[in-house]
């Protein structure tokens, strides 16, 4: 049975002013979406790397506070942490935050709960054994970590990470519903205008699989890279 859907796709020809505008439209939402989940990614891994240490450390209360805090931000929900972020804390703190800032501030808050375990994960992927020759060979916490067990956890740690910036990219498109100009908050407003909503939002899909399969890309590269150094 053929479709009696009529696809008008004419809003995105390229050679009429109008579509090449909405293509430009849609198009600039990219470096937003981008902007904020490098920024949450970075922010997140500083958070988790931190975490993990401190559910490694052999102090009780560093222990169950990075698995308070994993178990906490595991459980909620992205887009409730975000509404939250962003409405909550000016009534209970007083703090006003712009909408690139909270978006940063949510999908940290949520990624680095992961990244912990991630980074965790790494860690005691490396040998016990190599770092008590290491402790024996007099070498300080810091040494250790850079010369033995950082240079062999990445290798475990590196597909995690970029499964987890793949996730912070997806999950950004949530932060539409503030206000954030990015990639699905601009189809959105697109679709009001043109209110072709299959075709915008079938480019936005589009969009988003460029973007995932070029990070994905990126993360094999680098994994083999490593790989060849070992």
């Amino acid at each position: 049975m053929e479709s009696s859907y009529n696809w008008g796709w004419y809003i995105f020809n390229p050679f009429q002013e109008k579509g090449l505008s909405n293509l430009f439209f849609l198009i600039n939402g990219i470096g937003s979406t981008l902007a904020v989940s490098i920024c949450a990614l970075c922010l997140s891994v500083l958070l988790g790397l931190g975490l993990a240490l401190a559910g490694l450390s052999k102090k009780p209360w560093l222990e169950a506070f990075s698995r308070g805090y994993v178990e906490l931000f595991r459980a909620i929900p992205l887009l409730v942490l975000l509404l939250w972020v962003f409405y909550g804390l000016p009534v209970i703190i007083g703090l006003q935050m712009g909408l690139f800032i909270a978006g940063v501030v949510s999908l940290s808050l949520s990624d680095s709960a992961f990244e912990a375990e991630v980074f965790r994960a790494g860690i005691q992927s490396v040998p016990k054994g190599q770092i008590e020759a290491a402790k024996s060979l007099g070498l300080s916490w810091s040494q250790q970590m850079r010369f033995i067990v950082a240079p062999q956890a990445i290798k475990v740690i590196l597909p995690a990470l970029g499964n987890q910036f793949i996730y912070v990219v997806k999950m950004s498109s949530l932060i539409s519903v503030i206000g954030l100009p990015e990639l699905t908050r601009l189809a959105n407003e697109l679709n009001v205008n043109e209110y072709r909503p299959l075709e915008i939002y079938s480019f936005l899909v589009l969009e988003y699989l460029v973007l995932i399969v070029f990070i994905s890309w990126l993360v094999r590269k680098l994994e083999r890279k490593l790989s060849l150094q070992a």
